[in-house]
């Protein structure tokens, strides 16, 4: 016999559990005191926000459920930002918090809230451990339903009094979904519909990476000699550089319907796309469209997106099949405009003096420095604009944006999942100085990990993309200017390297030192986005977006 929360540790090393990120409390007492006993790795963070967001990243790179704890009540709500992130970015989570005795939770009781029916709208699946027989069954449900296509967050509430209590009952085995191919004739409808098609169109989403699909997608574009446009989320899933076939990244902006060649294709196939990335009355808007649906599951309903034919199941293995159909290979391919506009725009600037540093330099000087297999965890503001639209991934998951919830102050607890993930690839968290403040505590929880990556700050002491936007729709600016600390003396009172960008020439140098020294590195970059009224004018209107 074990208590209930020594079984549910098991449980989690049963599911292949390596890493936890999380807070101690009182409620969860019994959790962390037999996690001592387990080989799992406990990652104290210093809030629960960016515990989440840790799980968040790590899933989303390792295709694991990420694992993130937290005690009752305060510590419970702080987990909802990161959880909401990873459940709407398809990254598998599973997320557990203590709670209060089941004697006290019929009444008014300090710290108690009703959590279950708070993760409910944003996860997967969310529920209450009330028997310690139960634990094996809660754990496997969670981790089967976080990893399962398409994966998204799972959270367990452990009542303090049913986690000391005595239980026999083992884990459950754990069995890996085998996804189905999709019907010979429903391939043979796509193959002709793709024959027929004079401009036929590519649009990949974040479930190409997720499911390992990209070889098999830059095979089927190569073979059929179809362009190739990606979302936000699935940047690097077919090679920008040298690629005539990579039409770059929509997902943001109304411009796209004509630069990415939506206006002018007759047919566009998605693949492992999801709505939340682009959707598609942005590039469906008149419904004229001809669409093939090849994901893992069923295509939502809406009006803008019906299907002619769908392809259901395992992605790859479906692809590899329709390329092996004998369609006849496209003669000519849509005319990219943003191709051109963005190789054009990326070299304009290269070698700009001007400052503060504009957004091509900055991005110029990143991809420079940055190894193809180095990562950059994106946070959310302008420079996701430009990092979105202009850093060229040449290998997926090395741009992590988080873009179906778009939560700010993601970069740098992401860019330590990612470190702790691949200790031997260079990380970078890319974020403004709006956002890195909102999870900078966590400078120490990487400094004390001995990690090594940098943070490369946007900074234009404002909220920037909000100010930009008020200006372009009121002619001017409300509440959005702020002051900054000194970030090299913040980034050296928590035993991190602090470099300050004083001319345009500074970065590139710094980058590479900063890349090529272990430790964690802060650089303070001070942007000028007057470059982003630049961008529109190339690229088309931008959309609004939840936050700065």
């Amino acid at each position: 016999m074990k208590t209930a929360a020594h079984r549910l540790v098991e449980c989690l090393v049963h599911e292949g559990v390596e890493v936890i990120f999380g807070i101690p409390g009182e409620e969860n007492l019994r959790l962390m005191d037999a996690l001592l006993d387990s080989p799992i790795r406990f990652v104290t963070t210093r809030h629960e926000q960016g515990a989440a967001f840790m799980a968040d990243v790590y899933g989303r790179l390792t295709g694991r459920a990420g694992v993130c704890l937290s005690t009752l009540g305060p510590g419970a709500t702080n987990l909802v930002t990161g959880v909401a992130d990873a459940n709407m970015d398809r990254a598998p989570v599973v997320a557990i918090a203590g709670q209060a005795a089941t004697t006290r939770m019929h009444k008014e009781s300090h710290q108690v809230l009703d959590l279950v029916s708070l993760f409910k709208p944003i996860t997967k699946y969310s529920t209450q451990i009330l028997e310690p027989e139960t634990v094996p069954e809660v754990v496997r449900k969670a981790f089967k339903q976080a990893q399962q296509e398409k994966p998204g967050a799972c959270f367990i509430d452990f009542p303090e009094n049913i986690a000391e209590e005595q239980t026999d009952c083992p884990p459950l085995p754990v069995r890996r979904e085998l996804l189905p191919e999709a019907p010979d004739a429903h391939l043979q409808q796509a193959a002709r519909l793709i024959a027929a098609a004079e401009k036929p169109l590519i649009l990949a989403g974040n479930g190409v990476i997720r499911t390992g699909a990209h070889q098999a997608l830059l095979d089927l574009s190569r073979t059929l000699n179809i362009p190739v446009v990606n979302t936000f989320m699935a940047k690097g899933v077919v090679p920008f550089f040298g690629n005539p076939l990579a039409l770059g990244t929509a997902g943001l902006q109304a411009g796209d319907y004509e630069n990415c060649g939506f206006s002018q294709a007759d047919l566009v196939i998605t693949v492992g796309f999801d709505m939340v990335e682009y959707h598609p009355h942005l590039w469906n808007p008149d419904h004229r469209l001809k669409l093939i649906h090849i994901d893992t599951t069923a295509a939502e309903v809406d009006q803008s997106y019906l299907p002619e034919v769908e392809l259901t199941g395992h992605i790859a293995r479906n692809l590899v099949r329709l390329a092996q159909l004998g369609i006849p290979p496209r003669q000519s391919n849509l005319h990219s405009h943003l191709r051109e506009a963005l190789i054009e725009e990326a070299q304009r600037l290269r070698h700009s003096d001007a400052w503060p540093l504009k957004p091509q330099k900055i991005i110029w000087d990143l991809r420079t420095a940055l190894p193809k297999e180095g990562i950059t965890v994106v946070d959310v503001g302008a420079h996701k604009m430009w990092m979105a639209r202009m850093f060229r991934a040449e290998q997926p998951n090395t741009c992590i944006i988080s873009n179906g919830f778009a939560s700010m102050g993601i970069a740098l607890p992401g860019a330590i999942a990612a470190a702790l993930v691949h200790p031997d690839r260079p990380v970078v968290a890319v974020t403004g100085d709006a956002g890195f403040l909102m999870n900078v505590q966590e400078l120490e929880t990487a400094v004390r990990l001995n990690l090594n990556l940098v943070v490369l700050i946007w900074n234009d002491r404002s909220y920037g993309l909000i100010e930009w936007k008020q200006r372009r729709q009121f002619g001017r600016s409300a509440y959005t200017a702020f002051d900054n600390p000194d970030f090299v003396k913040l980034a050296e009172s928590f035993g991190a390297r602090g470099w300050r960008i004083d001319t345009a020439g500074q970065l590139a140098p710094v980058l590479e030192t900063a890349l090529g020294t272990p430790g964690v590195h802060v650089i303070d970059c001070p942007v000028d986005y007057g470059e982003n009224d630049h961008l529109v004018r190339l690229l088309g209107p931008v959309l609004t977006e939840a936050e700065e």
